[in-house]
């Protein structure tokens, strides 16, 4: 019995102290740009390299994937960068150029396992190996993405002005404009009547300088966009929409103020909250309508600067909106917690491209609710879903830790 307790006791402890990557238990995690990446299959370490499925890995960094079922070949290929591998082949191909690996690609539950290190390096990733957490941390590579900056009225210490192009007013320089390519300008709403204003009870005016901010970004090569913003507070919106006159004098009034831009922003918030908001959809996609026919002619674009799909507001048909204009921002912020919930910020992106080309799309960031490192998280999701780009709320809160990161993970403006 002795004997048998001692042996019990001596295979316990012996369980206990197993590493865990020796029993299997402890699981790899992949993060990319700080987001993990979520796989049906684990990776797994063979030969002291981490295997994980090609599928996950390559659509997270926005790859186009196929796969040949006769050869059992894989194939990857993004920004010119073409990546073959085969199964139990040690063997890959880089541009056509013959590459020895450690360890071949291999199938585990159906799904086709790739030396990890080898395969983001090649779509130039940056990979990290952290041995105590059991984590690969991948930082995908500089890309082009549009940045859009709003730009609105703020105090010496938040000035869009000064933040942009680093001097201050009426100085300016090259500044932050290798980065910031469109301009948003927030200096317009409207009133229930369609008419134009340039002071809002929000807060949005036009600068009595305002020529001048035209005049230094048309110097710098900047696109400039009027934006038109409005609150659904005492009914704007809805008696707007619902009158046809009001609409007709609007799209006018638009159409005339935005000779001097490039386009026009329509920010519209706080539509659709109540039990009207199935003909709030309609209705204010009818208004975008007619004004994306009144402007493209004229060849002024048309943006939209909307809630989230998953917020509470629902008077905005992300499809149908998406058809009359030109780009949309998510504004995927303001769901609570600071920083913004990355799962949340992820579901309305996901929800958006189902609805609207990812193209046309742009991840609205609300810098007030957000550090560095979630702002480099939001410029990974875009990154992850083949976004247009970001857009910056506002010009005056960037911050130069924030500038760093943006300049570490998109390519400057050409």
């Amino acid at each position: 019995m002795k004997k048998y307790i001692l042996a019990m006791v001596v295979f316990i402890f012996a369980v206990i102290l197993i590493p865990a990557s020796a029993s299997g238990a402890q699981e790899i995690k992949i993060s990319l740009d700080g987001l993990p990446i979520v796989t049906e299959t684990k990776p797994v370490i063979r030969d002291d390299r981490v295997m994980v499925p090609f599928r996950a890995v390559a659509e997270s960094l926005n790859a186009q994937v196929s796969w040949e079922s006769d050869s059992q070949k894989v194939t990857a290929m993004q920004d010119g960068v073409i990546v073959v591998l085969q199964i139990g082949n040690q063997t890959a191909w880089l541009n056509g150029v013959a590459v020895s690996l450690d360890r071949p690609p291999m199938i585990i539950n159906g799904r086709t396992l790739i030396p990890l290190r080898f395969f983001a390096e090649s779509l130039g990733c940056q990979v990290n190996w952290d041995g105590q957490a059991y984590e690969v941390s991948i930082t995908s590579p500089r890309r082009e993405l549009t940045v859009t900056g709003f730009y609105a009225l703020g105090d010496s210490r938040t000035s869009s002005w000064t933040n942009l192009f680093r001097k201050s007013y009426p100085e300016y320089e090259k500044g932050n404009t290798d980065v910031i390519g469109d301009l948003a300008l927030g200096w317009y709403s409207v009133d229930g009547q369609g008419n134009l204003l340039t002071r809002s009870t929000t807060g949005w005016q036009r600068p009595d300088s305002w020529e001048k901010v035209l005049q230094a970004a048309d110097t710098l090569g900047l696109r400039c966009d009027m934006v038109i913003h409005v609150t659904e507070k005492d009914n704007t919106i809805t008696s707007l929409i619902s009158d046809d006159s009001a609409v007709q004098h609007f799209v006018s009034a638009v159409l005339n103020e935005s000779q001097v831009y490039d386009g026009v922003n329509l920010d519209f918030e706080g539509l659709g909250l109540g039990a009207g908001a199935s003909a709030d959809r309609q209705l204010f996609t009818l208004l975008v309508s007619r004004l994306y026919s009144a402007l493209h002619p004229a060849g002024k674009t048309l943006t939209l600067t909307l809630h989230a799909p998953n917020s509470s507001y629902k008077g905005y048909d992300y499809k149908a909106l998406g058809a009359v204009s030109d780009k949309i921002i998510i504004m995927a912020y303001d769901y609570g917690p600071k920083p913004e919930p990355d799962q949340l910020v992820i579901q309305a992106v996901e929800m958006a491209v189902r609805e609207v080309p990812a193209y046309k799309l742009i991840l609205g960031v609300s810098l007030p609710s957000e550090t560095p490192e979630s702002l480099a998280k939001r410029i990974g999701i875009a990154k992850r879903y083949g976004l247009n780009g970001i857009a910056l709320w506002r010009l005056g809160l960037v911050s130069e830790p924030d500038w760093q990161v943006i300049r570490e993970a998109i390519l400057p403006r050409s």
